[in-house]
C-alpha cells in the first residue's frame, strides 16, 4: 500500500518506496535511525528491495524480543541468526537460476525482472513499456565486457502533462531549457557545441568600485568598450566553427542580440551536472574562458531541436546523435507533479534492477516464494543444531515469512491461510517457485507468472538485515554523550 507524506511546508508525497518513506519521516528514536540507514544502504548498494529489508529486520527484532524474554542471551541469538542467514543465502544460491540472454537476442528475462520491480508501484499499468525503456537505456550505456553500468549517463527527466504511456526514451540529452531568443532557429543540424562556464559579459573588477559618467562622450566611449568586449567574445566563438553556444551563466539582452545577429543559437543557465553530461555525450570540453575557445574543444551532435509540450508553452531541448552515444534520457510524463515524481522513483528502481542483472544474471522467483523456500530450509536445518542457537535459527525461519505475509495482506488475501497453503505445497511438491498469487492469475508458480528478482538484491536483503539486527542485539545500554550540563 502507498503512504501519503505531508511535509512541514505542506508538500505532499505519495509513494510506497521504503527508502523515500523512511527518509521523509522525522525519526527520533536511535534504533529507528538505524532502520533508516539500513534502507538507505540497500538503496545505495542495490536500488531495489528497500521495503523488504526493513520488514525483515523488524520481524527479526520482534522474534528476538520473545527469545530474550525466555532468558536466552542476545549474544547467542546473534550467533543463531548468523548461522541461519548463512543457510538462507546458500538456499538462495541453490534455488536460483541463471538466464542466458544477449542484447541482440532475447531481452525477456531482464524485462521480466524490471516488470517485477514496477508491478507494486503506482505506475504498474504501464510497467511493460517502462521496463522496456529502462532495459534499452541500461544496455545503451552498459559496458558488457566488464559487466558494468554507469547510471550517471542515464538522465531521467519528468514533465507534468500527458499520460504515463507518452513517456519515451531519447538517445541523447534532454535539457529543460529553451533557446535564449525567440527568433533563434528551433532546430540546428550538424551541431558544433561550444560549452562555456564563463559569462557573456565584460569582466568586472573584484574590488569595490564606482564609475562616474560626466559627459556624453565618456558614456559613448564606455558603450563602445563594452561592445568591443561582446564582439570579441562572439568572434572567438564564431571563429572556432561553433554554431551553438551552451553557457552555464546568463547573459543580458545586449549579448543575446549580438548572438542572434551572428546566427549563434544559445542556451543559458544550464546546470553544472547537465554541462558535464552534455560534454561527455558530445565529446566536447568544458571551456572556462573565451581565450581557450578552439575547434578541437567543440562537442558534436547530429541535431539539436526545441520540443513544445501541450498548450502551456513549456519547451525542452533535445540533443540527438551525439558523438559518444553512451548517454540517454528517459522523459517521463504524468498527470500531476506527484505522479511524475513517483514515476521517477519507480524508474530508478527498475534501472538498478537492470544494472544488477547485467552484473549477475542469476535470478530467484518473487512473490515471497524464495523467502518461504529459505524458511523451510532454515527450519529443517535447525533440527540438526544442538544448543540454544536452535531457538534463534527457528526464529529466523519464522521471521522470513514476514515478507510473504505482508504480500498476502496487501493483496486482500487471508495471510495465515494463504501462507500455510503455499508452504504445504512447497513441501509436498518440492517446488521452491511457489509463492503468493497477488494478482489472482490462478497459479502460484512464479515462473509461469514471470515474477523474477535478482539474486544479488535478495541476498543483500538477508545479509544487511541480519547485520543490523546483530548490532542492535549487542547493545545493552544507551548513554547520552555530550551536550549535557556538567555538575
Amino acid at each position: 500500500m502507498d503512504k501519503m507524506l505531508v511535509g512541514a511546508d505542506g508538500d505532499v508525497t505519495i509513494t510506497n518506496d521504503g527508502a523515500t518513506i523512511l527518509n521523509e519521516m522525522q525519526v527520533e528514536h536511535p534504533i529507528g535511525k538505524l532502520m533508516v540507514q539500513l534502507s538507505k544502504s540497500q538503496d545505495d548498494e542495490i536500488g531495489d528491495g528497500t521495503t523488504s529489508v526493513v520488514v525483515l529486520a523488524g520481524a527479526l527484532l520482534e522474534h528476538a524480543e520473545s527469545l530474550v524474554d525466555k532468558g536466552i542471551h542476545p549474544t547467542r541469538i546473534s550467533s543463531g541468526y548468523e548461522m541461519a542467514c548463512g543457510i538462507a543465502v546458500d538456499t538462495l544460491k541453490r534455488i536460483s537460476s541463471t538466464n542466458d540472454w544477449a542484447p541482440d537476442k532475447s531481452l525477456e528475462p531482464i524485462i521480466n525482472a524490471c516488470c517485477t520491480a514496477l508491478c507494486s508501484k503506482v505506475v504498474n499499468r504501464a510497467q511493460r513499456k517502462l521496463a522496456e525503456m529502462c532495459v534499452k537505456a541500461v544496455l545503451a550505456v552498459a559496458d558488457l565486457e566488464r559487466h558494468d553500468v554507469n547510471l550517471d549517463l542515464i538522465k531521467v527527466e519528468g514533465k507534468v502533462g500527458g499520460t504515463l504511456e507518452e513517456s519515451q526514451l531519447i538517445e541523447g540529452i534532454v535539457v529543460d531549457k529553451e533557446f535564449s531568443h525567440p527568433q533563434m532557429p528551433k532546430a540546428v543540424k550538424d551541431a558544433k557545441l561550444c560549452i562555456l562556464t564563463c559569462p557573456f559579459e565584460p569582466p568586472k573588477p573584484k574590488t569595490k568600485h564606482d564609475v562616474r559618467i560626466t559627459s556624453v562622450e565618456a558614456y559613448q566611449r564606455l558603450f563602445e568598450e563594452e561592445q568591443a568586449y561582446f564582439k570579441d567574445m562572439v568572434k572567438r566563438v564564431k571563429d572556432s566553427g561553433a554554431n551553438v553556444v551552451i553557457c552555464q551563466w546568463g547573459f543580458d539582452d545586449e549579448a543575446n542580440h549580438l548572438l542572434l545577429q551572428n546566427q549563434l543559437p544559445a542556451i543559458r543557465w544550464v546546470g553544472g551536472v547537465e554541462m558535464e553530461l552534455i560534454a561527455i555525450a558530445t565529446g566536447g570540453r568544458i571551456i572556462p574562458r573565451f581565450s581557450e575557445v578552439t575547434a578541437d574543444k567543440l562537442g558534436h551532435a547530429a541535431s539539436i531541436r526545441e520540443v513544445t509540450f501541450g498548450t502551456t508553452k513549456e519547451r525542452m531541448l533535445v540533443i540527438e546523435g551525439c558523438r559518444n552515444s553512451k548517454a540517454v534520457t528517459l522523459v517521463l510524463r504524468g498527470g500531476n507533479k506527484m505522479m511524475v515524481e513517483e514515476a521517477k522513483r519507480s524508474v530508478h528502481d527498475a534501472l538498478c534492477v537492470a544494472r544488477n542483472f547485467i552484473k549477475d544474471s542469476a535470478v530467484v522467483y518473487g512473490g515471497g516464494s524464495s523467502e518461504l523456500a529459505c524458511s523451510l530450509a532454515v527450519a529443517e536445518a535447525a533440527d540438526a543444531i544442538t544448543g540454544v542457537e536452535q531457538y534463534a535459527v527457528r526464529a529466523f525461519a519464522d521471521a522470513l515469512e514476514a515478507v510473504p505475509f505482508a504480500l498476502a495482506e496487501n493483496s486482500g488475501l487471508p495471510p495465515i491461510d494463504t501462507i500455510a497453503t503455499v508452504r504445504a505445497r512447497q513441501l509436498a511438491e518440492k517446488n521452491p517457485r511457489l509463492g503468493i498469487d497477488c494478482n489472482g492469475v490462478g497459479t502460484n508458480d512464479m515462473s509461469e507468472q514471470h515474477v523474477h528478482e535478482t539474486l544479488t538484491s535478495k541476498r543483500q536483503q538477508f545479509l544487511l538485515a541480519t547485520q543490523v539486527v546483530k548490532m542492535i542485539l549487542k547493545i545493552d545500554d544507551v548513554i547520552q554523550s555530550g551536550g549535557g550540563d556538567q555538575e
